[in-house]
């Protein structure tokens, strides 16, 4: 797989305008290992190989067992291993990523709403929504993962 173009070189102003999106969920105050786990949940669902690996290496660098990681597509069958507020980010992520499929019922709205304040709830869907657009970036243009250019 090679890459289609280069849209950071092309569109330096997007890509800019995408970066401060990515500052302000990481200035958010939300859980920089929550926010990577759903990054890394929402790439799982898109089936985007370009941010699955740069989402893994963060989270393995930020200290998360692979255990976790290599649970957090079946997470509602992982127990324990995901905490009240990571499993109601992980449901939300897939309710918002899926939007076309689920509508975002009102009962994933109310079961979001229980663990999450108004503005972390706005501000965990920006960051749903940035990785979404990162991840069809990504494989519309075909970035190369970080592991084949290791090879």
């Amino acid at each position: 797989m090679s890459n289609r173009l280069d849209y950071n070189q092309l569109a330096p102003a997007g890509a800019k305008a995408l970066g401060g999106v990515y500052g302000y969920v990481s200035q958010s105050g939300l859980s920089p290992i929550l926010v990577d786990l759903v990054y890394l949940r929402v790439s799982q669902i898109n089936n985007c190989a370009y941010c699955l690996d740069m989402h893994t290496r963060d989270l393995l660098k930020k200290g998360v067992k692979i255990e976790k990681l290599a649970l957090l597509q079946a997470w509602r069958e992982a127990g324990g291993l995901f905490d009240e507020r990571e499993r109601a980010a992980l449901a939300w992520a897939e309710s918002v990523t899926l939007v076309a499929q689920t509508g975002v019922p009102d009962a994933a709205y109310e079961a979001a709403r229980a663990a999450f304040e108004e503005r972390e709830l706005v501000d965990l869907t920006i960051a749903i929504s940035l990785m979404n657009t990162y991840n069809r970036m990504a494989i519309s243009f075909r970035n190369t993962p970080q592991a084949v250019l290791e090879r």
